[in-house]
């Protein structure tokens, strides 16, 4: 009886010392992993543990640029988004008390992506080795410096544009940023060369890269995210809200530089003074409407010396800008005023055809062209100052885009063909001057419901003008055959 009792409680213990044993080791799994970051835990919520494939993957590619001093900031739109949400709780997270779960990195997605400002990027070839001492397979994209395209000696030079580092399933999209002389930054097109394999990862999910993009260059700040110290932009919202809006097109270099080898720029003393007046007037304007926040764009005239020969017509008498009347503000006129720039002329109403002008300095002026929006087209209203005329310039519908314009950052109609084309008469040349007669086609106005040809220009001492010079700015050519009248 005694040697079965002994035999009991040796398999009682045995069995008790199973399942302490077995507790154990669920405790540490549930419980301890979790906490020192090694253990894969899924809570009711169906969050995913710190060993997550995206979790160490960008764990790594923060070690691989802490180690060389390489400052990449967090521009992923999923995640920034998610970090604005909670972008309280997220400043006041200490790196100890953020270890508990995976709220943002942990976010099933194929890329994150990181930005580079590349001035700052001082051992290229040294972080790229590493990255794949580290495990990464790394892809990098490189291009020709477009502003550096049409010198012949520099043509071939290429700079470094988006980096592709892979850890076993999850990629991380390295956006370079290059620093233009606008005080803002600009990525290149991703573009895959015939080398490159397709499959490397899904390109066509990439946030960046389907075109050139610029951005007000971010104040930078550092938070700690999922146990990882990041940089991200001190305002996430507003980055977040540049990304829809940021396409970038590129002045024609070429193009600039066979219009200026076939027509000569006039370097007289009076064009020269002129441009300087114009550039100081577009900068001041850019100004004063971004405080405003005012969304603004090269228009008339000023579009065309930006489009055709990438700088301001030295023949020309002002500045032309464009603007939503959505977008319209009462405290504009006062604002302007404020700038030094006295108000000249304002033309119709908010309601119907407002246009305004402004005084600058040395007779130069400054045009805003309100633009109206209707179903199938645009619009902006003109009147003639000695009649009180009114006219209707009729356009095809556009977006914005961002260029670079006597080194400002200004938008511009991305349809830029078709919004010049409906400015000016359809058989003036964009690249040529002919020294012959030309028709002028007036817009619609009250007095002339329907496009005609009889009122005939001849060329003036100034190339590709109507005489007087400035009038193939005001006369405009509306592609619709006959408009309606107001």
């Amino acid at each position: 009886m005694s040697r079965i009792s002994k035999n009991v409680i040796l398999v009682l213990l045995t069995l008790t010392s199973s399942a302490f044993l077995l507790f154990q080791l669920y405790y540490y799994k549930h419980y301890l992993s979790a906490k020192n970051g090694s253990g894969l835990s899924k809570s009711k919520e169906s969050r995913i543990g710190f060993d997550g494939t995206q979790w160490r993957a960008v764990k790594k590619f923060i070690m691989l640029t802490s180690s060389q001093n390489v400052p990449v900031f967090l521009i992923d739109p999923l995640i920034l988004e998610l970090i604005n949400k909670n972008f309280e709780q997220v400043k006041n997270t200490s790196h100890a008390s953020s270890t508990s779960e995976c709220k943002f990195f942990c976010v099933p997605r194929d890329f994150t992506t990181f930005a580079l400002q590349y001035q700052l990027w001082k051992n290229e070839e040294g972080w790229f080795r590493l990255a794949e001492n580290m495990g990464f397979q790394c892809l990098k994209v490189e291009s020709k410096d477009p502003r550096l395209d049409w010198i012949d000696s520099l043509s071939g030079t290429e700079i470094p544009l988006h980096y592709i580092c892979k850890l076993t399933s999850h990629a991380i999209h390295l956006v370079v940023f290059h620093e233009r002389s606008g005080n803002y930054l600009w990525h290149g097109h991703l573009r895959l060369k015939g080398h490159i394999d397709r499959k490397f990862v899904p390109f066509r999910k990439l946030q960046f890269g389907r075109y050139p993009g610029a951005f007000d260059r971010p104040e930078l700040q550092q938070i700690t995210v999922d146990g990882l110290d990041v940089l991200i932009p001190k305002d996430p919202m507003h980055f977040l809200e540049e990304i829809p809006h940021s396409r970038f097109i590129e002045c024609r270099y070429k193009e600039a530089r066979a219009f200026f080898q076939h027509y000569l720029d006039d370097n007289t003393v009076e064009a020269m003074t002129f441009q300087k007046r114009a550039k100081e007037l577009l900068q001041l304007a850019a100004k004063t409407l971004k405080k405003l926040g005012v969304r603004f764009w090269l228009s008339s005239g000023t579009c065309l010396g930006w489009y055709r020969q990438c700088s301001i017509i030295p023949y020309s008498k002002d500045v032309d800008l464009g603007i939503f009347i959505q977008d319209y503000k009462s405290d504009i006129i006062s604002a302007f005023q404020d700038a030094g720039l006295p108000l000249k002329h304002k033309f119709g109403k908010v309601e119907d055809s407002l246009e305004l002008s402004f005084q600058g300095k040395d007779d130069v002026k400054l045009d805003i062209f309100f633009f109206y929006e209707e179903t199938d087209h645009m619009w902006n209203g003109g009147t003639q100052a000695k009649t009180g005329k009114k006219f209707k310039y009729l356009f095809p519908k556009f977006t914005l885009c961002w260029t670079e314009f006597v080194d400002t950052k200004f938008r511009v109609p991305c349809e830029t063909i078709e919004y010049i084309e409906a400015n000016y008469v359809p058989y003036l040349s964009l690249m040529a001057y002919e020294p012959v007669s030309m028709v002028c086609k007036p817009a619609c106005s009250l007095s002339s419901p329907i496009l005609h040809q009889d009122s005939e220009m001849h060329m003036s001492g100034k190339p590709g003008s109507c005489s007087p010079p400035e009038t193939i700015v005001f006369i405009k050519f509306a592609s619709i055959p006959s408009c309606p009248l107001y």
